[in-house]
Order: structure tokens, then sequence, then C-alpha cells
């Protein structure tokens, strides 16, 4: 598996394209209505899927988004996966699992930017669970490749710091979940989660094989089918995807086309952490990276 560096530098196009924006509501397989966002402009690039982290609402993506279509993107769309922010409390949260994020939440997001990007190929990008999502979609062969920023293997162990990891969810996040319904993000681990997914969020960060030892995610499977080029974005400051995290859920993938690129603080001239790669101050010293591979299919230069 190459490992690459990255130098910042210039985006991807010299060309600026104006952006157009739109809400939508993507409707699923199974029921549940996505809030979704589209951005729209005239570049000839590919459309990109954008996939969220657990608890993070798509909002957080604008400016990356915004800035895809900038650089020549046709269209990217950003969207919630069911249960997040103000979909915690739906009426309906009560049935709604996690592993549901990608049987169900991914392919309808991908059907929902085909649909409003017209012919032409798709690339993905997954934030944290955004990656693993890919490998329980069954759709991935839809894409043309994808890249998975802080993705990760979550058990609790491989983190940097495993007992404050292991009491948030499990002292604070579970046990508001059976008063509340729901856990709030006064936990601090992001916006607002359904209860349910968040216990399986939780038991599954108990358990070295993470989501891989739950016999009902018969998806679980089809991360081996995923054959697609994969560029795995690590951040040597990130406390939740720690080298041995990333690589326990990269080992999922055993016959996809795996690169892994690692950035640092010093390149951005700041912390990064498991939330910062998509915040715009990382514009033009991190965000190259991903908009190469994305709209050029351009890996960082190897290491070595």
């Amino acid at each position: 598996m190459p490992i690459f560096t990255h130098h910042a530098g210039a985006t991807a196009h010299d060309a600026f394209f104006p952006v157009s924006q739109r809400e939508l509501t993507v409707a699923t397989d199974d029921g549940v209505s996505l809030p979704a966002t589209l951005y729209s402009g005239d570049g000839p690039g590919p459309a990109v899927l954008v996939s969220s982290a657990a608890a993070v609402e798509h909002r957080f993506y604008r400016a990356f988004a915004t800035h895809l279509v900038e650089q020549g993107a046709r269209a990217v769309l950003t969207y919630d996966f069911r249960g997040v922010g103000a979909g915690a409390k739906d009426a309906a949260a009560k049935r709604y699992r996690m592993k549901d994020w990608g049987i169900h939440d991914l392919p309808a997001a991908l059907d929902a930017l085909a649909s409003a990007a017209g012919p032409g190929p798709i690339v993905g990008i997954g934030h944290s669970f955004g990656g693993v999502a890919l490998g329980l979609c069954g759709v991935a062969d839809r894409f043309e490749r994808y890249a998975m920023v802080a993705s990760l293997n979550g058990y609790y162990g491989r983190t940097a710091e495993p007992l404050r990891v292991f009491a948030r969810m499990n002292l604070a996040g579970v046990p508001a979940t059976r008063l509340l319904g729901h856990v709030p993000a006064s936990v601090g681990l992001g916006t607002a989660l359904a209860g349910p997914i968040f216990r399986d969020w939780a038991r599954w960060c108990r358990h070295p094989d993470f989501l891989f030892a739950e016999p009902e995610i018969a998806g679980a499977d089809s991360f081996a089918k995923v054959r697609l080029p994969l560029l795995s974005i690590g951040v040597t400051d990130d406390s939740w995807g720690t080298e041995a995290a990333v690589q326990a859920l990269l080992d999922h993938f055993p016959n996809a086309q795996v690169s892994q690129c690692w950035l640092s603080p010093s390149e951005a001239g700041q912390p990064i952490g498991h939330m910062g790669f998509f915040r715009r101050a990382m514009r033009a010293t991190l965000w190259p990276v991903a908009t190469r591979f994305l709209l050029e299919a351009e890996l960082p230069k190897e290491t070595g």
C-alpha cells in the first residue's frame, strides 16, 4: 500500500467557476427523508458526493463543497444521515440504526446526485464514518474513486485517549439516550444523535472489530467488493484516527486500490485533529490533496 506525502500548493484548477446552491430532500428506499444541499456549476469535472462524519451535520461541509465546484466539479451534494441534528428527535427515530447510514442513506444520496448532476462520472469523499459507509453501501462500483478523511475503525482502545473516549460515550452518552431518547450536543461528541444510533456507535466502539463484530450487518461483506481507487487521508494529531485505527479499517478493503496520505499540523500551520481538515482555513494548505484526487485522479507524491 503506497504512502504519500503532501505539500501545500495551488488547487487543481486555475479557472474559477461560479456556484449555485439549492436545498433538497433525499428520500431513502425505506421511507426516511434526509436534508441535503446541491452545489452546482459549469465546470467539466465529476460530480462529488460528500458523506459526513458521525454526529456532524452536512452544513459543516459547505465551504469545501463550494470550493470543489469553484475548482471544476459539475455538482456536489452534501446530506445528513438519518437521526442527526434535528432528525435525532424524529418520531421514527426509535427505529433508526447506524448501519442504515451506509445501507440506505448513502445510496439514496448517490441517486439524488446522479439525477441532479446528469450524465458523467461521480466520485465521493467520506469524513470519518463517511468512509465506513462506502463499505456498507453496496453501490461502491458507481464511484470512479473515493477519498476517506480520518476514516477509521472506532474501537476506543486504538484511540489516543481511550479512557476519555470510553467515558464520554458510555458513561455520559449512553445514559443520556436512555433518559432523553437522544444524545444531546452538550455531551461533546458532535451534534445530537438519535438514541438507537448512538447506542450502536458506542457498542461498536467497545469492540476491537468495531461494526464487523455485528452478525446482523450483512452489508459488511460488501467491503470486499469495493475495487475502486481509495485515498485514505489521515491526520497525525487526530486522537481518534490513529495509524492503528485507520489501518484496522483499511484492512477490510482487501480488493480496493488503497493509497494513504498523512497530513500534519506543520503543513496546516495549526492543529487539525479529527474535524479540522474541512475547515475553511485549510483551503490553501490541505484541501489540494483531496481536490486533485477527486477532480483529476491525482495522488500526492510517494514518499521514499
